[in-house]
């Protein structure tokens, strides 16, 4: 602090930037808040959309050992061979929420006709088919939640970087420039005080002459 001029324009800077700093940290609360909002949203999506997804690997798990002990496993592996030709078509786009930069997936569904998957209709069977159908309904699933499971990580990142400037803010700037200020307001009155008594001792002087 006794770096710090004394001087009312020193205070009137300080009082501005105590104002700035107040309005700043109101606004980032209620970024972190709504920022705390989003994340919980999207934590009650992320839920049904992974229970979603096991059920879909469970299912098609089920369709796959089927096809497996019915038809067998060359049966079952050549067709699967003919549909990794196709690979999923998606592209990633970007949004944001609250100025956080997240990826949302823009994606054709994986689920195709019979007729689309590459494969000769009259070479395999309804069980292998259904199977086949039961993978496509996963990758699916998996898919959307990958992009849920980003956009929280990423959420949750602008959550805890906000977090600790408003800590900041709250806790170690605004309280150190209002203490400056009290100390300036301080100086600048002792200096008044000091003023008033040197003029009445002036005064004092005068009236002895």
């Amino acid at each position: 602090m006794a770096e710090i001029q004394p001087t009312r324009m020193e205070l009137i800077k300080l009082r501005r930037r105590i104002r700035m700093a107040i309005r700043g940290h109101a606004l980032l609360k209620m970024k972190r808040d709504g920022l705390i909002m989003e994340f919980r949203q999207l934590l009650e999506e992320a839920k049904e959309a992974i229970s979603g997804m096991v059920q879909k690997y469970e299912k098609a798990q089920s369709k796959l050992v089927l096809a497996i002990a019915v038809d067998g496993i060359v049966a079952v592996r050549s067709i699967a061979l003919s549909c990794c030709q196709i690979p999923p078509e998606f592209s990633i786009k970007r949004k944001n929420i609250m100025g956080v930069v997240v990826p949302v997936i823009k994606r054709e569904p994986v689920k195709k006709k019979p007729t689309e998957r590459g494969y000769g209709v009259l070479s395999t069977t309804t069980r292998v088919d259904e199977a086949v159908e039961a993978y496509e309904e996963l990758v699916d699933a998996v898919l959307e939640v990958a992009e849920i499971e980003t956009t929280l990580r990423r959420l949750i990142e602008e959550i805890e970087r906000t977090k600790r400037r408003v800590n900041a803010l709250e806790y170690r700037v605004i309280p150190t420039m209002e203490e400056l200020a009290k100390f300036i307001s301080f100086k600048l009155e002792e200096m008044d005080r000091e003023n008033i008594i040197r003029l009445k001792k002036l005064k004092i002087k005068k009236g002895r002459k």
